[in-house]
């Protein structure tokens, strides 16, 4: 998760594509880390409770994740109010802690049942009706709002759920056994640190993030990041856009006419400093309409 972070940080100020830890093998690394977060959840919900439910300690993590889920989302909505994480990964463990709760002892093959619905229901329940947002915490929205943290009930129970079955096996297995007299052999070092860290998991999640902003600030100080080419940064916001809807004949084509009516009508330099509103005004919406009427005619007189 760190290094993830790190590398959205050096995007952030620049030193890297923006969109680089958002796009290609960064963005599948992102949630396999989420993966893992949630699948830990829920093995560690059934050892926790595997001789009977412990409600005291459960309500403590349960506040306490509760708690730091609310601190990031206040923390965030000053910080990034466009993009605040208002449902995060810490938001999905403490929901779905409390789902896995049902299924502690309920047989594995209805739990591993559960996990696959959970990975099917986006796929076939999108829905409108979800667009609330008051639901995107489901994870069942037909359009999916923008976080830097977004990591809803559906599909990401799923890995909590193969959590909690994999750990009902192990724990009727022997392994617990074979395990408990590895844990007993020579101490080093680097065990102590990880097990150190692992009490500890929750503290350095919260703290490693403002730790690396800051030292990345920090660093920007003293070397600041090249100025970024704002005719190249367009292009590609604007093909990334385009790209989720239409042909890269098409994009390429309404990317670059956008691009030259915005410098003909001296909107560019406006528009790259944020003082236009690109949802309201009206030559914004203008422009668009045209460029993409001679976008469609230009890619269907070349098919």
């Amino acid at each position: 998760m760190a290094i993830y972070h790190f590398t959205w940080d050096l995007g952030f100020f620049g030193y890297i594509e923006p969109e680089t830890a958002t796009t290609g093998g960064w963005r599948l690394f992102a949630r396999l880390i989420a993966g893992s977060f949630l699948f830990l959840a829920g093995f560690s919900l059934v050892l926790g409770h595997a001789s009977g439910f412990r409600p005291r300690p459960f309500l403590i993590r349960f506040g306490k994740i509760a708690l730091a889920a609310a601190l990031i989302t206040i923390a965030t909505w000053f910080a990034f109010p466009q993009t605040f994480i208002f449902f995060g990964i810490l938001h999905a463990i403490a929901a779905a802690s409390l789902v896995g709760l049902l299924f502690l002892r309920l047989p594995v093959a209805v739990t591993l049942l559960a996990a696959a619905a959970a990975v099917a229901a986006p796929l076939y329940l999108r829905s409108p009706a979800f667009d609330h947002p008051a639901l995107w915490w489901i994870g069942l929205s037909a359009n999916v709002p923008r976080s830097n943290d977004y990591v809803p009930l559906l599909p990401w129970l799923a890995p909590v759920l193969l959590g909690i079955a994999l750990a009902r096996l192990f724990v009727a297995s022997t392994l617990p056994e074979r395990l408990a007299g590895y844990g007993n052999a020579t101490r080093v070092w680097w065990k102590s640190l990880l097990e150190k860290a692992g009490r500890h998991s929750l503290a350095i999640y919260l703290v490693h993030q403002p730790l690396l902003i800051a030292l990345v600030y920090g660093f920007s100080l003293v070397v600041p990041a090249p100025a970024a080419d704002p005719v190249t940064g367009y292009t590609k916001s604007c093909m990334r856009a385009c790209g989720n809807e239409r042909s890269a004949g098409f994009c390429q084509s309404f990317c670059g006419c956008t691009l030259d009516r915005l410098r003909e009508q001296d909107l560019f330099a406006d528009l790259n400093r944020g003082a236009i509103d690109v949802a309201s005004d009206e030559r914004i919406g203008a422009i668009s309409s045209q460029c993409t009427a001679d976008a469609e005619k230009e890619t269907d007189f070349e098919e």
